[in-house]
Parts: structure tokens; C-alpha cells; sequence
């Protein structure tokens, strides 16, 4: 059971990296001047949801598991997706 868990943390992990990567570079397309900014929120309001999604799933999972290192690691980033989502739904 652990190596599925840690193989899918890898995997999610994985993930957020590239989508790290795509909001970095879609910012400096942004300041270039390359998109406009209608453009870039368009391109990365769509990744948020499923951004808060990874970080929570491998914080639960790591709960779940009992590995309470790892999960106190990965908390602070879930806790602060969850929050900005949380002030999203209250700006709109």
C-alpha cells in the first residue's frame, strides 16, 4: 500500500511541477507582452481547481498513510490553495 501511495505522490507531484512551470512561463509571456492580460487569466484561472485538487489529495493520502512528516510538509500548500480558493468564491 505504501508504494501505490508514494508512486502516485510522485506522480502528482510530478504534475504540479509542470504546472508550476506553465504558470511561469504563461507570467512571462505576460510580461513581455507575447499575450494580453484577459488572455493570461483565460490560460491560468482553468489550472487553479485542479492545482488545489493535487496538493490536497497527497496531503490527505499522506494522512491517511500515516506519514505525518510528509503531511505536515505538504500542508502549508494545500492551506494556502484552499484559502485563495475560499477568497476567490467570496470576491466574486
Amino acid at each position: 500500500m505504501e508504494a501505490v501511495v508514494f508512486i502516485f505522490s510522485l506522480l502528482d507531484c510530478c504534475a504540479l511541477i509542470f504546472l508550476s512551470v506553465y504558470f511561469i512561463i504563461t507570467l512571462s509571456d505576460l510580461e513581455c507582452d507575447y499575450i494580453n492580460a484577459r488572455s493570461c487569466c483565460s490560460k491560468l484561472n482553468k489550472w487553479v481547481i485542479p492545482e488545489m485538487i493535487g496538493h490536497s489529495i497527497v496531503s490527505v493520502l499522506m494522512l491517511v498513510s500515516l506519514h505525518w512528516f510528509i503531511f505536515l510538509l505538504n500542508l502549508p500548500v494545500a492551506t494556502w490553495n484552499i484559502y485563495r480558493m475560499i477568497l476567490a468564491l467570496i470576491n466574486d
